[in-house]
C-alpha cells in the first residue's frame, strides 16, 4: 500500500479530507468508488505485466480507506474487513495452534461468544481476567504459552477502564502481543499503539463509519511482521473483504469523525453529569466520571474525551428499565453505537439467556443531537 503525505499537521485536517488526494485522471476531490472485480492485463514477453488482477484484496477503493486508518492510528499498515468480527479472528486466526488467549470478561459480547464456544475448536485456550484487574491479568499468563493479550477498553457495557501501558508491559513480559479493541475510543480519542499496544482493532460500523448503514472491520499493526503477513494472507484466503461500496461510505463516513466523537462525547458527558445522583437512576456508569473507579486512568489514556457510551442502572429493575425503553421518543431502540443518532437498549434482553449483566442496565450510545431534547426525553421516559 502506498501512503501518500496528506497537507495539514492535524489528523482533523487530513481526516476531513480523506488525506485530501485528488483523482489524477479527472481531478475530482471526492473519493472515487471503483466497483470492478476483474482488471485488464498487459501481456508482455512470457506472462503479463505486473498490475491488479482481482478485486478481493486490490480494489484501490478500500486501499485508499486503509491509507487514512492506518495514519490516524500511527500504523504502518492497515487491513479493512467486512466486520468487525472478521477483523478479531482474522487476527486470532494468525495464532499458532494451541496458543493461549488472555481475553477480558467485559467486552462486545459477539467477540466474547467466539471466544466461548469457538476458538477451543481452533485449538485455542482462553482464560478470561476483569478488565480492570491488573494482578488478575498478570495471574492469568503463562509465560512461553500465552500468545495475545486482548484489551477492551472502557469495556463494553459496562465501561471498566484498563490501563493499556500496564497491560502491554505485562504481556510483553511473556512474549505474548498485546492487541486492543479501539471502536469505543476511537484514534480521536486514544491511540493504543503510541502506549504499548501491537495491534489494534476496530469494529469500522460504528464511530468511524458514524451513520449506521455500514458493516466493516479494521485492524493495524505497530509493525509489519510475518504475523502480520498472516492476518494479510487470512482475510485473502477467507474473502473477508469490504465491499466497494461500503469501504466508499466507510471512508465517507470518516471525514466527519473529529467532528462527530467531540460533539457525542461532549453530550456523552453532559448527560452523564445530569442523571448522577438522578432519584430514578441507582448508578451511572461512565468513564469520565470523577466516581468511575477507572477515571483517572481514562484521563491519563484519552485525550479530549471520554467517549460517547454509558450506561445507567434505573431503579425499579429489568421491568422498569424496560418501560424506560419503550417510553423514550428523541432515543431510537436499537442495538449498536458510535452512530449521529442516540440509541438505547436493554442490553441483558439483547445478549440473551445467561448475560451477566445487570438487569436493570441500560446501554446509551449518545449521538450529536441537541443535548437539552436528550436530557429532556430522557427525563420523561424515566417518569
Amino acid at each position: 500500500m502506498t501512503h501518500n503525505t496528506p497537507a495539514g499537521k492535524h489528523p482533523a485536517t487530513w481526516t476531513a479530507q480523506a488525506l485530501g488526494l485528488i483523482d489524477p485522471v479527472t481531478r475530482a476531490i471526492t473519493p472515487p468508488l471503483y466497483p470492478s472485480t476483474p482488471y485488464a492485463r498487459t501481456v508482455v514477453p512470457g506472462g503479463y505485466a505486473e498490475g491488479r488482477v482481482y478485486s478481493r484484496d486490490e480494489n484501490p477503493t478500500f486501499e485508499r480507506l486503509e491509507a487514512l486508518l492506518a495514519k490516524l492510528e500511527g500504523a504502518p499498515d492497515a487491513i479493512a474487513f467486512s466486520s468487525g468480527m472478521a477483523a478479531c479472528t482474522s487476527v486470532a486466526l494468525a495464532l499458532p495452534a494451541g496458543s493461549h488467549i488472555v481475553a477480558p470478561e467485559v467486552a462486545y459480547i459477539g467477540w466474547l461468544n467466539w471466544l466461548r464456544e469457538l476458538a477451543p475448536g481452533w485449538g485455542y485456550e482462553v482464560t478470561f481476567y476483569p478488565n480492570d484487574d491488573l494482578a488478575a491479568l498478570k495471574a492469568a499468563l503463562r509465560p512461553g504459552q500465552t500468545k495475545m493479550v486482548w484489551v477492551e477498553t472502557p469495556g463494553n457495557p459496562l465501561w471498566p477502564v484498563t490501563d493499556i501501558r500496564a497491560a502491554a508491559a505485562l504481556a510483553h513480559a511473556v512474549g505474548a502481543l498485546l492487541v486492543v479493541d479501539n471502536t469505543v475510543p476511537t484514534p480521536v480519542l486514544t491511540r493504543p499503539l503510541a502506549l504499548g499496544a501491537d495491534l489494534v482493532v476496530h469494529s469500522a460500523s460504528k464511530y468511524l463509519n458514524g451513520h449506521h448503514d455500514v458493516i466493516a472491520g479494521a485492524a493495524m499493526p505497530k509493525v509489519d511482521s510475518e504475523f502480520w503477513q498472516r492476518v494479510r494472507r487470512i482475510r485473502k484466503s477467507h474473502g473477508s473483504v469490504p465491499g466497494p461500496f461500503e469501504a466508499w461510505l466507510l471512508l465517507r463516513g470518516m471525514q466527519t469523525l473529529f467532528l462527530r466523537v467531540k460533539a457525542c462525547s461532549e453530550n456523552a458527558l453532559a448527560l452523564a453529569r445530569h442523571f448522577e445522583g438522578h432519584p430514578r437512576v441507582e448508578q451511572v456508569i461512565y468513564p469520565g466520571l470523577p466516581s468511575h473507579p477507572g477515571h483517572a486512568i481514562a484521563a491519563g489514556q484519552m485525550t479530549g474525551g471520554f467517549g460517547g457510551m454509558l450506561s445507567l442502572c434505573v431503579r425499579g429493575g429489568a421491568a422498569e428499565a424496560l418501560a424506560v425503553v419503550a417510553r423514550v421518543q428523541v432515543f431510537k431502540c436499537a442495538t449498536s453505537l458510535g452512530g449521529t443518532e442516540s440509541l438505547i437498549e436493554h442490553r441483558a434482553t439483547v445478549e440473551g439467556e445467561g448475560s451477566s449483566i445487570p438487569k436493570n442496565l441500560l446501554r446509551i450510545s449518545v449521538g450529536t443531537e441537541d443535548i437539552g431534547d436528550l436530557v429532556a426525553d430522557l427525563e420523561a421516559a424515566l417518569g
